[in-house]
């Protein structure tokens, strides 16, 4: 894969959690925290999607944007790709400070929110793609945010389901505005991944997230 924007991101992402996994006051420094941000440090919205917990972490969310990305590179282009990449880390940051943004302490790293966008961005423009080898894309994107709308209800994890949620919707937002023919040639799939993003907000609406 001979892909700078795409090799420039993961190579960004390997430097500054190495950093990170060495530097203790630079991880906690740039990490997400609500309560620095709330106090003005609004750039770690961003850097914290750089940073990982562990190696293993850091790997799984690479691979997974090294297998997704060129779907969407080879679609729609570098330049969309950056732009939803970006967006969806944005997005993940801002849905993770509506649904913390009281809870000083709450803190998180990784690029998931970032790479959940580009997975469906790809769903959408490639429904056809069989994720694990035999699993719909759409029924993954679908059972995807329902469980991630479980993991935000249940707060039974240390995994930032939020942020997932939030880059899930990033990534399906910007690439309709990008290729809204997608409306018309894939309504029934922009419909049901829909569906989860509207029970999240209703329950969130009536108080039950």
């Amino acid at each position: 894969m001979d892909n700078p924007f795409l090799l420039a991101i993961i190579l960004a992402n390997v430097l500054i959690s190495f950093k990170g996994f060495n530097d203790p006051l630079f991880y906690r420094k740039y990490q997400f925290h609500v309560g620095s941000i709330r106090a003005g440090e609004q750039v770690r919205m961003v850097t914290s999607g750089f940073l990982h917990a562990d190696e293993i972490h850091l790997a799984f969310n690479m691979i997974t944007l090294f297998s997704f990305a060129p779907i969407v590179c080879g679609i729609l282009g570098n330049g969309s790709f950056l732009l939803i990449y970006s967006g969806s880390l944005i997005f993940g940051s801002l849905l993770t400070m509506v649904f913390h943004g009281n809870e000083y302490n709450y803190r998180a790293v990784g690029a998931s929110g970032a790479v959940t966008g580009i997975i469906y961005s790809s769903i959408l423009l490639f429904p056809d793609m069989q994720i694990y080898g035999f699993i719909p894309g759409y029924v993954f994107g679908f059972l995807y945010l329902m469980y991630s709308i479980y993991g935000m209800k249940a707060k039974s994890d240390n995994i930032g389901h939020t942020a997932h949620f939030g880059g899930a919707i990033g990534g399906y937002a910007i690439t309709l505005l990008k290729d809204p023919i997608l409306f018309q040639e894939q309504t029934t799939l922009v419909i049901i991944l829909s569906v989860p993003i509207i029970i999240l907000f209703i329950m969130a609406k009536i108080g039950k997230l």
